[in-house]
This record gives structure tokens, C-alpha cells and sequence, in this order.
């Protein structure tokens, strides 16, 4: 399989991620987040208009349907503008970016941000760390719980976005999971498979129970689920540390077999 084919299918699994997340909100969570969601030129724009964390509004996917093209970008652009969203990220693989992007995003009043990392592994068995808290599947009556952790590990406000993370609880193709300890939900984690690739789409421990193997054991339950599904590829992706070494999720992903595929840079798009 080609570069550019495999890159091709992490960006997709990214995207449709996102787009599960953001489209799973229930009404008073869509209201108060401003969502606004459309599939274009192969790729996914997402828009959360009164998202405090800057994370939500998101464009990606782009580039393997359709070439990224100073009208596809207007077209992003145009729909952010036609939301009222305050800011929104750009996301491209770099295979993807045309000669002219310097010239396209200086018309669009495109910056650069920070830059992620795309990490991925061929299937199969992942070795972790021993703990004493017990992994489990999550399903619908823990669903509220399982979504308060996840976005309170990620430091996020719980209004809203705990709700609209918690609508993927039970959706097909999608299985969350949590680590416990004794009764309480300390951390958790998401998977979801689009065909070939499982994309790790998410997962957090609460601040007093990290350093306890939480999400080692949680890349390793997933990456069992997957292999018994039997999908090709394992997918996630985070932020590049600033100093190497220092980012803990990265870590524990190479610890586990997953390997950088490449460096993405993300980019700021504001009216």
C-alpha cells in the first residue's frame, strides 16, 4: 500500500472521528455549542461557534477525493464565515498541500498553528503495563460518566461537549471504554472502526489517578478489539511536545508499537 494511500485512510478515520462525535450531540448540546457540521470535497467542516476550547471547529479529510484547490478552501472558509465561527483549524496531510498553498492561505488569512503528530501500526496484539484498575466496556448507563472523564482528563469544560461525547456511547462501529478504581470511572477511551483502520479517538485519565497504567491498558484493550474485528491498522494521532519526549500520550502510543507517520501542521483560519 502506498504513502499516500495509507495517510489517506488515517486522515478519513480522523475525520469521520469528529464528525461522529459532533453529529452524535443531542438538540440542547448542538444549541449551546453552535454545531454546524458538512461533508465537502471528500473531506469534513465542523464548526462549534460557542466553543470556549478552540478544539472543536475543525476542517479535515481533504486532499484524496478532490486536490485541495484555492476554491475548495473559499468553499471552507465561506462556511465558517456563514456560521459566525470565531476561528476554526485547518488540518492537511502534507502529501496534500499544493504548490500554491503559501499564496492561498495568505488570501484567506490562514496562520500556522501547532503541529500534530499522525501515529499508526499494522494490527495485532499490544503489550501494557500491569495495573490494578479494572478496564471494562462502557455501555449506555455509564454513558454520562464515561463522557464527564473524557473531557475532564482533556481539561475541557463538561457543558456541551460532555454531552455531545457522550452520544457515541452504543452508536455502531463505536466502542468506549474506562478504567476503575474499586467504583469509581477514572479514566476512558474511545475506538471506532471505518474499515480497515481502528482510529483511537480519544482518551484521558483524570489528573489524581495518572501514572497508574490507565491508558496503557486502554491502548491495549482496543488494540485486541481491533484485531478481533480484523482491521489493518491502528490510528491516532496528538500534539507534538515542544521538548521530545515530554508528551505522556505520545509515549505510551510508541511504547505500544505505534510509529510517527508523519508531522502535520495545523492551521489557523479566523475572519
Amino acid at each position: 500500500m502506498s504513502l499516500d494511500r495509507i495517510a489517506e485512510l488515517l486522515e478519513f478515520s480522523e475525520a469521520e472521528a469528529l464528525w461522529g462525535y459532533e453529529n452524535s450531540a443531542p438538540p440542547p448540546a448542538v444549541e449551546l455549542l453552535g454545531l454546524a457540521s458538512k461533508r465537502l470535497g471528500g473531506g469534513v467542516v465542523l464548526s462549534a461557534r460557542h466553543d470556549v476550547t478552540n478544539y472543536w471547529s475543525k476542517a479535515l479529510g481533504f486532499g484524496f477525493e478532490s486536490p485541495v484547490t484555492a476554491d475548495l478552501v473559499a468553499e471552507i472558509t465561506s462556511f465558517y464565515r456563514e456560521q459566525g465561527t470565531p476561528s476554526a483549524t485547518l488540518q492537511f496531510a502534507p502529501s496534500v498541500l499544493p504548490p500554491d498553498w503559501d499564496a492561498i492561505r495568505e488570501k484567506e488569512g490562514i496562520t500556522e498553528g501547532g503541529t500534530w503528530v499522525k501515529v499508526a501500526r499494522l494490527a495485532g496484539l499490544v503489550q501494557s503495563r500491569e495495573t490494578e484498575l479494572r478496564i471494562a466496556e462502557v455501555g449506555a448507563a455509564d454513558a454520562e460518566k464515561w463522557a464527564s472523564v473524557l473531557v475532564r482528563g482533556f481539561g475541557m469544560p463538561e457543558e456541551g461537549i460532555a454531552e455531545m461525547a457522550a452520544g457515541v456511547v452504543g452508536r455502531p462501529d463505536w466502542t468506549a471504554y474506562g478504567a476503575w478504581d474499586g467504583d469509581e470511572l477514572v479514566a476512558a477511551a474511545s475506538l471506532l472502526i471505518t474499515g480497515q483502520i481502528a482510529e483511537f479517538s480519544g482518551a484521558s485519565t483524570l489528573p489524581g489517578h495518572r501514572g497508574r497504567g490507565a491508558q496503557s491498558a486502554l491502548l491495549a484493550v482496543r488494540a485486541r478489539q481491533a484485531a478481533a474485528l480484523g482491521v489493518k491498522w491502528l490510528s491516532a494521532e496528538t500534539g507534538k511536545p515542544e521538548v521530545e519526549g515530554v508528551n505522556s500520550s505520545l509515549n505510551n502510543m510508541l511504547r505500544t508499537g505505534f510509529e510517527i507517520r508523519y508531522e502535520r501542521q495545523n492551521w489557523t483560519w479566523r475572519p
